[in-house]
């Protein structure tokens, strides 16, 4: 499920990569050198001061506060790239999520999931993770009001110009999947630390390279993850690779429908954005002088030189198929991110909490390759994460994936299709595509689960009103959202 299942060789990157590096870093030697050096003390610095707090480093608010939030707890949301935001939904109706969920998945034994080891399995009840879309629960959820008002506010952490082409006061539904995780002995391996997103294509596309420009002119400490530069118009995709996802998110996040936590099979980051972008960013120009040394001293900045003759990106494979993967963060190759102890489990949640993690751009749904569900090598999901490799608690970790998604046009014309997808209740066109969805499934759910204007507007039900004060950029955005939505253009 890594998207890593074949056994046969890894190709080399192209030798072109040597040239890429030193038109970005022309010029700038000095200035990524001296920036490099302050990054790893830096580093050494938070990732200590991570493991010394734990899950407690993540901010953890009320959705009933949200509009009551100081500065300063806004700044600490931002800079850990992810938060809890608790009591989104009243407990006993996201445990009732959980509960119809199950027996939808009862009811509809034939569904695809994971894990799928043997045809007996399906009807076994194995599965763990399901390629449902359309369920009442789901479809309840996300057009809760709480759920899309917290996606607005998370949609407003970041920047956008008077004139740019969104709306973050518009939350739209993204249909995703969900997942019943049992308490198991066994181990889960399927998502190690990894971002999911944009491969080469960080450094390689001169409009994407724009949300990390800072980073590469050798001033890390002014990088914004939360400006639009870049996210908006960079291209995901130069080479073709299948599959690609098709909206922008904020924010990546889950509704819990249990009590989990750390150690119970939960979600796993490194809650600092700035810090991580700056690292992966910069990791392929530098290189280490000793490899035999250990400890402080291989990590020591005297120990790391600037070089852009190996072609190499670390993190980063390209694959038999000739595709390269996202970036996928080691302790050999990025060590000093110290993954074993700064990644760092979510707090414990509660049924009705939510938890969100910086995306800026699509994330990483699956697809279906010979059979076998593997993840998308997509873009741009700056956080770095994992999911805990074991779940010993007591009960199922469940929890409903649902982003906060801005209105834009290119967002509206994957809602158009998601909305034709969802009337004949097939996949949604980002996923693994059958021929009749759920169309035959017993108990799906309908449109009158989606009991809100607000929430049908959302769905692309209906035509997006323009808020008050609406920048000419998100009215211009939502013009353009009804004319696509009506079939206008």
């Amino acid at each position: 499920m890594n998207g890593v299942a074949s056994n046969q060789p890894l190709q080399a990157f192209p030798p072109h990569y040597v040239d890429l590096k030193k038109e970005i870093t022309k010029g700038k030697e000095e200035a990524i050198v001296a920036s490099w050096k302050a990054l790893l003390e830096e580093l050494e610095v938070r990732t200590k001061t991570i493991e010394e707090i734990g899950s407690n480093y993540i901010p953890q608010v009320d959705f009933a506060s949200l509009s009551k939030l100081s500065q300063a707890e806004i700044d600490k949301i931002k800079s850990a790239g992810s938060v809890v935001i608790r009591n989104i939904v009243d407990d006993e109706e996201a445990v009732g999520y959980q509960e119809a969920l199950k027996e939808y998945v009862k009811a509809n034994p034939q569904v695809h999931g994971f894990p799928e080891v043997t045809l007996a399995a399906k009807f076994r009840g194995d599965k763990q993770f399901f390629e449902m879309y359309w369920s009442s629960s789901q479809l309840r959820a996300r057009s809760h009001p709480n759920v899309l008002a917290a996606g607005v506010f998370l949609n407003n952490l970041y920047h956008a110009e008077e004139n740019d082409i969104i709306d973050p006061n518009h939350n739209l539904i993204y249909a995703d999947r969900f997942r019943i995780r049992h308490p198991s002995k066994g181990s889960w391996n399927n998502h190690p630390p990894h971002i999911d997103g944009a491969s080469t294509e960080r450094w390689e596309d001169p409009e994407m390279r724009k949300a990390f420009q800072d980073i590469l002119n050798g001033n890390w400490k002014n990088h914004d993850p939360f400006g639009m530069a870049g996210r908006l118009n960079g291209i995901s995709n130069m080479f073709g690779r299948p599959n690609q996802t098709s909206m922008f998110r904020s924010w990546q996040g889950w509704l819990a429908m249990s009590n989990t936590g750390p150690g119970e099979g939960t979600l796993r980051v490194f809650p600092s954005v700035q810090l991580s972008n700056a690292y992966i960013m910069l990791r392929p120009f530098f290189r280490p002088v000793d490899k035999s040394l250990k400890g402080d001293a291989y990590l020591d900045a005297s120990n790391w030189v600037f070089d852009v003759s190996s072609p190499d990106i670390p993190g980063i494979q390209i694959m038999p198929s000739g595709h390269f993967t996202g970036v996928r963060p080691t302790d050999e190759e990025h060590p000093h991110l110290r993954l074993d102890s700064a990644i760092v489990s979510i707090p414990r949640v509660q049924p009705g909490d939510m938890v969100f993690w910086h995306v800026g751009r699509p994330q990483t749904p699956l697809i279906r390759e010979s059979g076998q569900l593997m993840i998308r090598p997509d873009v741009l999901l700056d956080v770095v994460h994992s999911v805990e490799q074991y779940h010993h608690g007591p009960e199922d970790s469940s929890a409903m994936y649902i982003p906060a998604v801005p209105l834009t046009p290119k967002n509206v014309r994957y809602l158009a299709r998601h909305r034709d997808q969802f009337l004949k209740r097939l996949p949604p066109p980002d996923f693994p595509q059958t021929e009749l969805g759920e169309s035959q499934f017993t108990n799906k759910g309908s449109e009158t689960d989606i009991t809100t204007f607000q929430g049908r507007m959302a769905m692309g039900l209906e035509s997006f009103e323009v808020p008050v004060n609406a920048t000419k950029g998100a009215q211009q955005a939502i013009k353009e959202a009804n004319a696509i939505l009506t079939g206008a253009v």
